[in-house]
């Protein structure tokens, strides 16, 4: 009876940006989906049969990546569901983790790309970066071209990513969730147009671009106070290409007086944002007083794993 977690992710830098082939860095979270998984007569979700609609990532997963025995399957979550922190990537892959047990062994890349393929399936249009993130851990560099320390190459229709690991100190970050599930396609749309539309726009992926290979650098070098302060300015980017909201905004600058940086995480207009802290209480504390939910987060962790 295999029993598999995987983490959930944030975004540090590059969302939007890496649509139009920039880089961008997510980190593995100490926030996990564990899955156990045993053969049975049907295939079940934690006591109720799978629905083909309702449980969409599973079901795929099972139809296209298992051969055997029908699945009873039981997911404990630490990642709440519509927060952007990668609570379906950290599902599919803990599926195929424990899939892959019971066929003899974990292989982080081909676990991270057959659920890419599952995610590209449910959702029509898909990046690699969280699913990568959730089979590696630790943190994952996604570029158009190769670079040190390659992971692993993934290609879908014309489209391709260079997936790298990218090391990461152990870091306190406060995430601040809005409550609020904006969905990702609308608001990448909303960017393309300005990108295809004006120069400027142009100009702003280009230099978000830029953050993101420097905080790479910060990373490598544990500069906590330099990498802060790209988030800010990233953050500040991606709220003149229209994609904060008011209710980020507020978290954003109620945690700044106690962070090294901060922005949001993700698609943006809702969902969350991470604020890189010494004094996560206190973050925590301004983010409920401002409306979030606060959850404090760590990184150095572990990919896909069988617990």
């Amino acid at each position: 009876m295999p029993v598999v977690s995987a983490p959930g992710k944030m975004i540090l830098l590059g969302e939007h940006a890496v649509v139009f082939g920039k880089p961008a860095i997510a980190i593995g979270i100490d926030m996990r989906m564990t899955c156990t998984v045993v053969e049975a007569g049907q295939n079940m979700v934690n006591g109720h049969p799978l629905d083909d609609r309702y449980h969409s990532y599973l079901a795929t997963a099972i139809k296209e990546y298992w051969v055997g025995e029908p699945l009873d399957i039981t997911l404990e979550s630490d990642i709440p569901s519509g927060s952007g922190l990668g609570s379906s990537a950290a599902l599919v892959v803990s599926l195929l983790g424990a899939m892959a047990v019971m066929r003899g062994g974990i292989d982080e890349e081909a676990i991270a790309k057959a659920a890419f393929d599952v995610e590209s399936t449910v959702q029509g249009r898909a990046s690699p970066l969280d699913t990568s993130t959730s089979a590696h851990g630790q943190g994952v560099f996604i570029d158009s071209v190769p670079g040190d320390q390659l992971l692993w190459h993934v290609e879908k229709d014309s489209r391709q990513w260079y997936v790298h690991h990218c090391a990461v100190p152990d870091l306190t970050f406060v995430v601040g969730f809005t409550g609020i599930r904006a969905p990702t396609g609308p608001l990448v749309a909303k960017v393309k147009r300005f990108f295809d539309r004006t120069r400027f726009a142009r100009d702003i992926i280009d230099e978000i671009g830029t953050i993101t290979e420097d905080g790479a650098k910060c990373l490598q070098n544990r500069d906590t106070v330099s990498l802060g302060e790209l988030m800010t300015r990233d953050h500040n980017l991606l709220t003149i290409l229209g994609v904060s909201s008011p209710e980020l905004q507020r978290l954003v600058d109620a945690s700044m007086p106690y962070s090294y940086g901060a922005k949001l995480t993700g698609a943006g207009g809702g969902g969350s944002m991470i604020a890189l802290t010494d004094n996560p209480e206190k973050v925590a504390e301004v983010i409920s007083r401002r409306g979030g939910i606060p959850y404090v987060v760590r990184t150095d962790v572990d990919g896909v794993r069988e617990e």
